[in-house]
C-alpha cells in the first residue's frame, strides 16, 4: 500500500459523520425549522418572516434592495415578494425618483402582525436555544455570526 492510499484509508477511518460541522448544523438547522413551523403566524415561512421584519425596520425599499437586506438572491426574494402580496401584507408603489422601480411597504394587516412576529421570534429563539446555558447561547450566537 502506498503512502497516499495508507493516508487515505487513516482519514477515512477517522471520519465520523456526527462529528461533522455541516451534518451538525443541518440537524440543528432542522430542529429550527420544525420549532418555527410550530409557532409560524399565517403560515409564514423563515424568509418571509425575515422580510417582514426587514421591512418594518426600513419602511420601504426596493424588492432588489429587500433582497440584499435579507441575504436572499433574486429568484428568492422575487418568490418571497409575490407570496406576501398574495397574502396582502405588503404592497408595491411606484417610486417617485425612478418610474421603472417599486418600492415595497408593510400594508396595514402586515403592520397589524409585527408585534406578533417579533413576539413569535423571541419564542422561537428560546425554544431554539433551550438546551444551552445562558453562557452558552451568548457564545454560540457569537462563533455562529463568526461563521457567518
Amino acid at each position: 500500500m502506498s503512502l497516499e492510499e495508507t493516508a487515505s484509508a487513516e482519514t477515512r477511518g477517522s471520519y465520523n459523520l456526527d462529528e461533522q460541522v455541516g451534518y451538525i448544523l443541518r440537524l440543528a438547522s432542522q430542529r429550527h425549522a420544525a420549532i418555527f413551523q410550530e409557532h409560524a403566524v399565517l403560515g409564514l415561512t423563515p424568509t418571509q418572516f425575515s422580510a417582514l421584519i426587514r421591512l418594518n425596520e426600513v419602511r420601504q425599499c426596493s424588492q432588489n434592495q429587500l433582497g440584499r437586506l435579507t441575504s436572499m438572491d433574486v429568484a428568492t426574494i422575487k418568490g418571497v415578494v409575490d407570496r406576501l402580496r398574495a397574502k396582502e401584507l405588503i404592497e408595491l408603489n411606484p417610486d417617485p425618483n425612478d418610474k421603472r422601480r417599486a418600492l415595497i411597504s408593510l400594508t396595514e394587516k402586515g403592520e397589524s402582525l409585527i408585534e406578533e412576529l417579533y413576539d413569535m421570534g423571541h419564542v422561537i429563539t428560546r425554544e431554539t436555544l433551550g438546551p444551552l446555558t445562558t453562557s452558552e447561547q451568548k457564545t454560540f450566537l457569537r462563533l455562529l455570526k463568526k461563521l457567518a
